[in-house]
């Protein structure tokens, strides 16, 4: 969910005070006082003898023998595995479900798509730039009356830890909700699940039960949605993201 606009503060603040001829003159003192230092220290410099630079030449330093180790393997380097195909580390539909037909067909979503997820998503877009959003690999299924959606959200992180942070939004956002319960999630630092206890009611619609669940690790943050007409259990919840978060 989207961190809402800050509200201004309509107190009156203190008047500021303007710059009289006083202070235009204690500016002015200053900065011929500034200039003619400078004048001197140039004077004073230009009589001395230069001083010697050190040598630029460095000793020789001995060159390690033997052969270069290997490479990591793909199991033992997590980046051979993230900057694949992020589509291949999510979890598989379970057999009986059916494909979401509201996701990409690709399992790809792109920035606007992303953006477009939240209620304001002009404002996201340009909050998903300066994140360094890169890529975002989705997937989602139909079971019965509940139907899921993943998302493994990966980010640049050239200037900002930028998977954390996505992370700590979507907790805020989550804990700010009436009737929820919450639980770590073993093994991911400050990765929680959370279960909605009370649906949600819009006329002509039916209730809607939820649970979700945020998560990161390295460049890339996890989110988990999950709808039904019947409350969602803990259970599911937890064992969603441990299964998802085992795969990163």
């Amino acid at each position: 969910m989207e961190v809402p606009e800050e509200v201004a503060d309509t107190r009156i603040g203190p008047r500021p005070r303007r710059r009289g001829r006083t202070a235009l003159l204690i500016a002015g003192a200053a900065a011929l006082g500034l200039v003619a230092g400078t004048c001197a220290g140039y004077l004073v410099q230009a009589y001395r003898e230069p001083t010697k630079l050190p040598s630029l030449s460095q000793p020789t330093l001995p060159q390690a023998k033997g052969e270069a180790p290997e490479p990591l393997s793909a199991a033992q380097d997590r980046r051979a595995k993230t900057d694949g195909d992020l589509r291949k580390l999510l979890l598989k539909k379970p057999a009986g479900a059916q494909d979401a037909d509201w996701l990409p067909d690709d399992g790809w979503m792109d920035l606007a798509a992303y953006a477009d997820t939240y209620e304001k998503p002009d404002r996201m877009f340009g909050d998903l730039i300066g994140d360094e959003f890169r890529r975002a690999a989705v997937t989602g299924w139909e079971s019965g009356t509940t139907t899921l959606e993943i998302r493994l959200v990966q980010f640049r992180q050239e200037e900002a830890l930028a998977a954390a942070g996505s992370v700590d939004n979507s907790r805020h956002w989550a804990d700010a909700e009436g009737a929820t319960e919450s639980w770590t999630l073993p093994g991911t630092g400050n990765g929680m699940a959370y279960v909605h206890t009370e649906p949600e009611r819009e006329a002509g619609y039916l209730p809607v039960y939820s649970a979700e669940a945020h998560a990161w690790r390295g460049d890339i943050a996890m989110e988990i949605w999950v709808y039904g007409a019947e409350p969602i259990s803990k259970k599911k919840i937890m064992d969603l993201a441990k299964r998802q978060m085992e795969r990163l």
